[in-house]
């Protein structure tokens, strides 16, 4: 490795440091890549069933949570979705829309990361992986890094080492240790897009249901979405859950409309006027607008017969019905923690750092980039969006010592 000092050492070759690393390479930056892991960008592998939901078209910044809101703006409006879907394009990768702007390819994630590889040799990126990090520190102007192939120094550091989720592909704490060294302040960080759990005792009357899958509309502190919900044997899962998931906080309560087709009092009014003509038991009646299983499970916890004839069962019961599966409120005692969640919801406070270049406010050259930055996007290919669009912007920073 070169004794000259590097323009930027980026540190985390993943879906933010190889953007971050090509962008800057490409602007004539010496850059070197460093990473840990065996396996290059495990996380884009994995991501999207193996397909990577790369990016998604309706990407802004009120698809986002963060302490605060408007950070991500600049960065995500000089590199847009366009942006990225240009560079796929370019590198001759098919892709389709397969649900609410969400795009994948049509073959493999590995086009993704061949891509980035790709990008970051076009700019001479110089890399070295697998090896471990251990301290930064400064000498004069310059940072140096020690690894376990020796010292690197150079003029700029960007932490792209993601946050706490999926450990088992080598999720660390590095990017929150190196911020806190420097004095930086980090959003506590917690699971996000995340299963949640519920005390065994009071979900008892529901594991019978683990499997059953409906769309819902969720809500939790602000946030709401219709999409579909999973019963477990343990809780909720599902697109529904993920998304609610990021904005829950322990103790609070999360809303679900099982029957979200149904505006206003329309399923009360439905099942007290189908009662008026049919011979129908109560269970056949609400089965036909339900799924079968979730009928019988709810009519079980609501203690209620649904045998009964639907014309013998009091209007106000069917009205309590409906209101119970439209206005379902249930308090989660946890989630399925790191080990299931898509990404960490916190990291390093965004008022520490620049909108426009990542740059750490009170260490000049010190960027961070991606998931360890308190940017979190909703499910659906946001967060791979905020890793292109950090990593541009923190990658146009970089530039070269002439």
């Amino acid at each position: 490795m070169s004794r000259t000092p590097w323009d930027a050492i980026v540190i985390g070759a993943g879906a933010a440091g190889m953007m971050c690393a090509a962008v800057a390479g490409q602007r004539g930056a010496r850059v070197l890549l460093v990473d840990h892991a065996g396996r290059l960008a495990e996380k884009i592998r994995i991501s999207g069933g193996g397909r990577c939901n790369f990016t998604n078209v309706h990407s802004g910044p009120a698809n986002f949570i963060s302490e605060n809101p408007a950070f991500c703006r600049s960065a995500l409006a000089r590199y847009t979705a366009a942006d990225f879907i240009a560079l796929v394009k370019r590198h001759r990768i098919r892709f389709h829309e397969k649900h609410k702007g969400q795009l994948f390819c049509d073959e493999s994630s590995e086009q993704i990361i061949e891509m980035l590889v790709a990008e970051c040799d076009s700019g001479r990126v110089h890399w070295m992986r697998p090896v471990k990090v251990g301290r930064i520190g400064m000498a004069g102007n310059l940072f140096e890094v020690t690894t376990g192939d020796g010292v690197q120094s150079a003029r700029r550091v960007v932490i792209a080492t993601g946050g706490l989720s999926i450990p088992k592909i080598g999720a660390t704490d590095f990017g929150y240790r190196v911020a806190r060294q420097f004095g930086l302040r980090i959003v506590e960080p917690r699971p996000a897009l995340v299963p949640l759990t519920f005390d065994a005792g009071e979900w008892a009357p529901f594991v019978p249901l683990s499997g059953v899958s409906l769309e819902v509309n969720a809500r939790c502190d602000g946030g709401r979405f219709d999409e579909d919900l999973l019963f477990t044997h343990r809780g909720l899962s599902g697109p529904a859950i993920l998304q609610v998931s990021t904005y829950w906080q322990p103790g609070e309560a999360i809303e679900l409309n099982l029957a979200p087709r149904f505006a206003g009092d329309e399923l009360a009014e439905t099942l007290v006027g189908t009662k008026r003509t049919s011979r129908q038991t109560l269970a056949n009646a609400l089965a036909a607008l339900l799924p079968r299983r979730l009928t019988d499970g709810w009519l079980r916890s609501q203690q209620v017969d649904g045998e009964q004839r639907l014309a013998d069962v009091p209007d106000r019961t069917l009205r309590g019905l409906a209101q119970s599966l439209q206005h379902w409120r249930l308090t989660p005692s946890g989630s399925e923690g790191y080990r299931k969640a898509e990404v960490t919801r916190g990291g390093v406070a965004t008022g520490e750092l620049s909108q426009a270049t990542l740059e750490a406010k009170r260490v000049p050259g010190l960027h961070f980039i991606g998931e360890v930055v308190d940017v979190t996007g909703w499910l659906g290919g946001y967060n791979f969006q905020w890793a292109w669009s950090s990593g541009h912007a923190a990658g146009r920073a970089i530039d070269p010592l002439h």
